[in-house]
């Protein structure tokens, strides 16, 4: 049969296993996707099933989009359900909607209408906490994901942080949704769970109709999800499950990887099957995918294989700081790109997105044109444009848009009724919004409202008064303190910890800013802001993607950057309590290598910026787990040994042995000539210990060597045109050659190092 011909030995397999149940462990790249449309192929076209007796299952809109295309080529689809669990359920409860207490034609709430429902069940309930509303939103979400009621969940979860009154709003929050004839997109799933186990009848006849039930992405089940799965098949049991235990990487929003690791247990007379070969990868990455992943106990076990070239080792890389290891990641994909490869072949990934802003701002210095994928660029994200909405009222009062965005952020009691009193009286007295705050005598409210403009309007006058004096570092450190904008994200979720991280980056961007122009003014640090959070991108679609491991799984890509391999990073601090957590993270890294077809890189800082604070980093215990096949730099570790060397802007410092590690300099002097005097390694009980130097390029150079630009025309006075931040003036230099770093003010972005054998400029005189 040609459909056969098209498979290799391992897929075969399980597509000619039709009946009963069936586990595929299909490796990364290993074709999967082919393996489960061919068996439902087979099916009909080989063993003269009825489509309308078939059911397939996947995770998102796109896949299932896809499949059913790929199907529709070969057979007709219209009777046959290809869909999400999701479109599933709503299927199923719009045939049962009577029996579920529900009208057919009912609601499905987005997760904006949701959360109004509970803002308003929680106001019915008579709280006035923030906190209360927060820990509420991720209460109801947490239970219904686990399928418990809330009696059951607040029993279970007693301990937490305001259950009581979260379990209160919850009960509110259901009566209303029974009201509307409206569910959310968790009740989807819970309630159609419910139909099947309590209703016998539409269980047999869904189960009965359903004779062949296909599921593709089966690590990422939770325990609902499976429940519905398991009932589907009680009329039959020919279940075809398809999944990587190696790739389950959300148990934080509900993913039990037990449902792939027992599913013999759960169906006793199960085969399994594992697809080993893969079709993606070098033998060199695939190495290195396999030895990462070997460390996990709790898996099935398998052992990715190619018959492509082993290809190119896989590089790893450790800068001093985090903008080296940007500008290092940037300097790589300018030698690719001679190479051939494209933008678009490129993706730089990392575990948590606080990491994006430097590759942001390094990328848009030598013109390589990015996307961030899965979120928001940087200076895009809500909680940083609040922030800079702030620092915009600080400097010019006239700003209504920056006073009406943080009039009330955070939360301070200021409704939408006097926000149009604002308005209107702003509107006819031809005044700023935050003349109107500082008029609040003059508006027709009432007493409470307005103490609380006033009260805000005071902060900010404080605001005003203190720019005058402080520096632009001071003055955002004084509102990141004194606002409550931090405070308002300190509600024990991964959601409001990413973006204290956030928040604690965008500090770090200012104290970057300000190093570099020195007493520059807020008006001027702005100003360069402008053009980073410039959303513009390029017609052709050529850009590389920046991203989140989670926000790529299923991608590929020619050329990975693995970025910040820390600990505290990757793996988080969080994860490394406890073993289930740590094999997830390290199952993060096994997706991110395996997204990589031929290149990879892995970098990581050795101080960073985070959580507030600059400080050494260790290298990733995931890295260490490479040695032997990564070249390793002979580095402290965390685990006790220490060795020495790092590079900055093209200079190698090379440590010698001491009896304990207690800090290394990250700068070496900015002279133009470098001289052992203009770095300090201290070691424990050592005053002087060994130091070296020896010049050699910042990055690990590809092969073939990218012709770089004529660099000799650059000097101190020299005027420049940057195809971004337009005209400026050399006003320092460093290097030489390849090597050369040069110091541009620019009138738009102030000062900026630039390498400028890679730099997009133009030396005008």
């Amino acid at each position: 049969m040609e459909l056969l011909e098209e498979l290799n030995s391992e897929q075969r397999l399980p597509v000619l296993d039709t009946e009963g149940a069936v586990l595929v462990l299909a490796g990364a790249g290993s074709g999967k996707t082919r393996v489960l449309t061919s068996r439902i192929e087979y099916l009909v076209t080989e063993k003269d099933i009825s489509p309308a007796n078939i059911l397939a299952i996947t995770f998102t809109n796109k896949a299932a989009g896809e499949m059913k295309e790929r199907l529709g080529r070969v057979m007709d689809t219209g009777r046959m359900w290809v869909c999400t669990i999701h479109s599933m359920c709503v299927k199923i409860l719009r045939l049962y909607a009577e029996r579920r207490g529900l009208q057919e034609n009912f609601s499905i709430y987005s997760e904006q209408e949701r959360n109004a429902v509970i803002k308003q069940a929680y106001k019915e309930c008579g709280y006035d906490d923030e906190g209360i509303l927060k820990s509420a939103k991720f209460h109801i979400s947490n239970a219904k994901m686990l399928g418990l009621t809330a009696e059951e969940y607040a029993k279970k979860y007693r301990y937490e942080r305001n259950i009581e009154a979260s379990m209160k709003i919850y009960q509110r929050y259901d009566a209303h949704l029974k009201a509307y004839n409206a569910l959310d997109f968790d009740d989807l799933l819970t309630e159609a769970r419910a139909l099947l186990r309590e209703d016998e009848d539409a269980r047999s006849y869904l189960s009965g109709r359903f004779y062949y039930i296909h599921v593709d992405e089966f690590q990422d089940t939770n325990a609902v999800q499976f429940d519905i799965i398991k009932l589907l098949s009680t009329v039959h049991g020919n279940i075809f499950a398809v999944g990587d235990d190696d790739q389950s990487i959300y148990g934080w929003r509900g993913a039990q990887i037990e449902n792939i690791l027992s599913f013999e247990k759960s169906f006793p007379a199960a085969k399994v099957y594992k697809l080993e070969r893969n079709y993606r990868s070098t033998g060199a990455i695939l190495e290195l995918a396999n030895a990462s992943i070997s460390h996990n106990s709790h898996r099935k076990g398998k052992r990715l294989w190619t018959e492509a070239p082993k290809g190119e080792r896989p590089v790893y890389f450790e800068a001093d700081e985090e903008l080296g290891e940007a500008l290092y990641c940037a300097r790589t994909i300018s030698e690719l790109r001679y190479q051939g490869y494209k933008l678009s072949d490129i993706a730089v990934l990392m575990r948590i997105n606080a990491l994006t802003r430097a590759f942001e701002q390094e990328f848009t210095k030598y013109g390589i044109s990015y996307k961030v994928f899965g979120g928001f660029k940087f200076f895009e994200r809500k909680e940083i444009k609040d922030f800079l909405a702030y620092l915009r009222l600080i400097s010019n009062p006239f700003d209504s848009e920056a006073c009406l965005r943080i009039i009330n952020v955070p939360r301070r009691g200021i409704g939408d009724k006097t926000v149009q009193a604002l308005l209107d009286y702003a509107e006819r007295e031809d005044v700023s919004v935050y003349d109107a705050v500082l008029d609040a005598d003059m508006l027709p409210l009432n007493a409470a409202a307005k103490g609380k403009l006033k009260e805000f309007g005071s902060y900010i006058k404080e605001l005003v008064a203190l720019s005058q004096s402080l520096p632009v570092d001071a003055l955002a450190d004084h509102i990141l303190k004194t606002s409550g904008m931090y405070e308002q994200y300190e509600d024990g979720t991964d959601e409001g910890a990413a973006k204290r991280a956030n928040l604690d980056e965008f500090k770090n961007s200012v104290d970057e800013y300000v190093r570099m122009n020195g007493d520059a003014s807020l008006s001027e640090y702005l100003q360069q802001i402008s053009l980073f959070s410039d959303t513009d991108e390029m017609d052709d679609g050529d850009y590389v993607t920046i991203a989140t491991i989670h926000a790529v799984k299923g991608l590929e890509f020619r050329c990975v950057f693995l970025v910040g391999l820390e600990e505290n990073v990757m793996p988080t601090s969080r994860a490394i309590e406890e073993r289930d957590g740590l094999e997830e993270e390290r199952r993060l890294m096994y997706v991110a290598i395996t997204r990589a077809r031929e290149k990879l890189f892995l970098t990581r800082s050795q101080s960073r910026y985070l959580y507030g604070r600059r400080e050494p980093t260790a290298r990733s215990r995931f890295v260490e787990e490479l040695d032997g096949l990564l070249d390793l730099p002979r580095t402290r570790t965390s685990y006790g040994r220490y060795q020495g060397g790092y590079e900055t802007g093209g200079l190698r410092v090379n440590f010698g042995y001491g009896r304990g590690l207690d800090y290394a300099a990250r700068r070496v002097g900015r002279a133009s000539e470098r001289k052992e005097e203009d770095a300090f390694v201290a070691f424990g009980g050592d005053k002087k210990p060994p130091v070296s130097f020896s010049r050699t390029p910042m990055s690990a150079m590809p092969p073939k060597e990218m012709p770089r630009r004529d660099t000799s025309g650059y000097t101190v006075g020299a005027r420049v045109k940057h195809a971004r931040f337009g005209e400026g003036t050399v006003i320092a230099m460093r290097g030489q050659d390849k090597n050369l770093i040069i110091t541009v003010h620019f009138l738009s972005v102030g000062n900026k190092d630039l390498a400028a054998a890679l730099a997009p400029l133009e030396i005008l005189s």
